[in-house]
């Protein structure tokens, strides 16, 4: 391949069906990725609880402006309302009530590290090659932003047991936070 047709390439991958370059949109979400993998890899190597909170932050931030630049901006607004303001709260007020230790964890050996790494990489193998195999040859509409109605309508239809269960299973560590927490 020479050079000139991979610059066409490019060229023509970035335009809209209209023929204007996304290049602020390309740009904007280099920038979200790259602070997202940054602190989604300190957020797992932090030694301090508090500061990998606040890496989720990060995180959780960038995942609401990618939506946002998706076209999702319901999504994106519902990412920060309750992921960022209630459930890293409920991270935070659950570390802060059952004392959680804020320093180096001397219990956890290199054995451990290596298992936790070795895990850790096949489970990112696991969902990547379900990622590529269930939405390889899928397709975004960037022509028209997703509607309230139709999140809503799958969320209430569809999704509907697993935004329960997830409900319930914050509600269950919240209480066991409570009950672990409580002097006898």
């Amino acid at each position: 391949m020479s050079r000139p047709f991979l610059l066409a390439a490019l060229a023509e991958f970035d335009r809209l069906d209209g023929g204007e370059v996304l290049v602020a949109q390309n740009i904007a979400f280099a920038v979200v990725a790259v602070t997202m993998l940054v602190s989604a890899v300190r957020m797992v190597t932090t030694r301090n609880v508090v500061h990998a909170a606040l890496y989720l932050v990060i995180v959780l931030a960038g995942a609401a402006g990618l939506f946002i630049l998706l076209g999702a901006e319901f999504v994106g607004v519902t990412q920060v309302l309750v992921y960022i303001g209630a459930i890293v709260v409920l991270f935070l007020f659950g570390i802060m009530l059952t004392k959680g230790s804020f320093g180096d964890d001397d219990g956890v050996e290199g054995e451990q590290r290596l298992m936790a790494g070795l895990v850790g990489a096949l489970v990112l193998c696991v969902t990547g090659g379900a990622l590529i195999d269930t939405f390889g040859g899928a397709e975004l509409s960037r022509a028209e932003p997703s509607l309230t109605a139709d999140v809503s309508d799958m969320i209430f239809s569809q999704y509907i047991v697993p935004f329960e269960a997830v409900s319930v299973l914050l509600l269950a560590a919240l209480i066991g936070a409570v009950v672990v927490a409580r002097k006898d």
